[in-house]
């Protein structure tokens, strides 16, 4: 028997450390923050174990309780105080994230980054205004039927032109990166002419740029109040079967001016991580999502895994296949965890 070879020489514990070929900091991680302007107190989000929403009075709060774990990076998600058919509060001057985003850079060290999108704006919940034949009582009459497919729902130039005004607001509120999730097409040359035209040529953009319409999302919708009112999303964001179509779709978002690539969702979807970080050299993102933060909190409470080790699991896998930063709810416990402070 020829035992020349035993890679198990290096998995001995003093050993294993210095050849470990992926490790997790801190500072990989961007923690999503909901701000509230329907709500003066606290609220859990009964779907995501551990998270709430906050109000705008608490956005500094919150954030800093972030920061005292070591991350150094958080998303905003805004909650409105109002909605209607074109989500015309997302660009407000006074709107959620213009306020949040306005304090916590004025208070605190974090690095914001907004999300741009009008599910959360918008009465019908999807992510733009609608196509002249689909308002109204013609929308109405779409139900959720998972075969429903109304092909133009959303009105993709109309909508570039809200991001656009969206993006402008927040950089005028001090925003340090613009994340635009909608999957319009445009969106990315939109926002950045947008932002260049108004002198916030500085400010750079993380593109959702493979945003796949997954089962996934179910307790971020309860989270942001952004469920559709009907029909789904399937006609904007990508069909999950689809790799290739995903090159495309990133390779577009980089050619417009993109700085960041993000793929959504992360642990169904690392085939997808793996390829764009062979093929690109922009930094790469992954969302690790609602679903999957929720599903393993749930098998923990089962007592069927344990939810620190599956978390750690979970985040090196992505970074493992070629994320360079995570947004992940876990961001907070497995930042502490790292710290050694849990």
């Amino acid at each position: 028997m020829d035992l020349t070879h035993r890679p198990r020489r290096l998995r001995q514990d003093r050993v294993r450390g210095l050849v470990s070929e992926t490790s997790l900091e801190p500072a990989d991680f961007i923690a999503p923050v909901f701000v509230d302007a329907t709500t003066d107190e606290r609220r859990p989000i009964e779907t995501m174990p551990g998270h709430e929403r906050v109000p705008i009075d608490e956005s500094v709060a919150r954030v800093e309780e972030v920061l005292e774990t070591g991350v150094e990076a958080v998303m905003l998600f805004g909650i409105p105080e109002s909605k209607d058919p074109e989500g015309t509060r997302a660009w407000a001057d006074d709107g959620v994230v213009q306020e949040a985003t306005r304090r916590i850079t004025s208070e605190t060290d974090a690095y914001v980054i907004t999300d741009v999108c009008l599910c959360e704006y918008t009465d019908h919940g999807h992510c733009g205004p609608l196509e002249a034949e689909l308002r109204g009582e013609e929308a109405g009459a779409y139900d959720h039927a998972a075969d429903c497919d109304p092909a133009l729902t959303v009105d993709n130039d109309a909508t570039l032109e809200a991001l656009d005004r969206i993006a402008v607001s927040h950089a005028e509120a001090g925003t340090d990166m613009i994340a635009p999730s909608g999957m319009m097409d445009g969106m990315v040359t939109a926002i950045r002419e947008g932002l260049d035209h108004e002198g916030y040529e500085r400010v750079p953009i993380m593109s959702y740029a493979a945003k796949y319409e997954s089962a996934f999302y179910g307790p971020f919708r309860d989270a942001a109040d952004g469920a559709p009112a009907f029909g789904n999303r399937r006609h904007y964001q990508m069909d999950p079967a689809n790799a290739r179509e995903a090159m495309r779709e990133v390779r577009l978002d980089a050619e417009q001016g993109a700085d960041v690539l993000m793929v959504k969702p992360a642990l169904p979807y690392l085939d997808i991580v793996g390829d764009l970080r062979r093929e690109f050299d922009h930094p790469i993102a992954a969302y690790n999502v609602s679903g999957e933060y929720a599903m393993l909190h749930a098998a923990s409470e089962k007592g069927w895994l344990d939810l620190e080790a599956v978390a750690h699991e979970s985040l090196l896998s992505i970074k493992r296949a070629g994320a360079d930063l995570i947004l992940t709810y876990f961001a907070e416990d497995v930042a502490e965890h790292l710290s050694g402070r849990s």
